[in-house]
């Protein structure tokens, strides 16, 4: 019979301490929100196309709530600022720079992973792919060097 041997708890001084700095997530958070406000105003027709919608429907009251609109934008943006922020901390040094890569890095495995095989199946344009991936992005790049380059004091 072997002797199997328990794992060893890592000492409390050498695991991973993740600090949430909570304004720089918010901060991060409002930029992303501002950044997305000026990226879909630049391409609101093509975005207008590309989900088959007019100016017309997106000016109509029917079906649209501005405030639950803007409010899930900016929760989803600070959630998306805490996880970039937590995965930056356990990874190595809380830099600018290592923000930016671990934002891209889960942009890449999680973001454009999931909506590149919805818009395979829904047959969405992948003009309409490059639109709202290319957003995040650079939104949860954005978010990575803020919550990065922002250490908790």
């Amino acid at each position: 019979m072997e002797s199997q041997t328990q794992p060893q708890p890592i000492p409390a001084s050498q695991s991973p301490r993740v600090r949430q700095n909570y304004l720089a997530i918010v901060v991060a958070a409002v930029a992303c929100f501002l950044f997305e406000a000026g990226w879909y105003s630049y391409f609101l027709q093509r975005w207008l196309d590309g989900i088959g919608r007019t100016r017309a429907w997106l000016m109509s009251p029917a079906g649209n709530n501005p405030a639950l609109q803007y409010g899930t934008a900016l929760i989803s943006a600070a959630v998306i600022a805490t996880a970039i922020s937590c995965v930056t901390q356990l990874t190595g040094p809380q830099t600018a720079l290592r923000g930016i890569k671990v934002a891209a890095l889960l942009w890449l495995g999680f973001v454009l992973t999931t909506w590149s095989t919805e818009y395979v199946f829904e047959v969405r344009p992948w003009s309409l792919l490059g639109i709202n991936a290319g957003f995040w992005l650079i939104g949860m790049a954005l978010m990575g060097a803020i919550v990065g380059a922002w250490k908790k004091k």
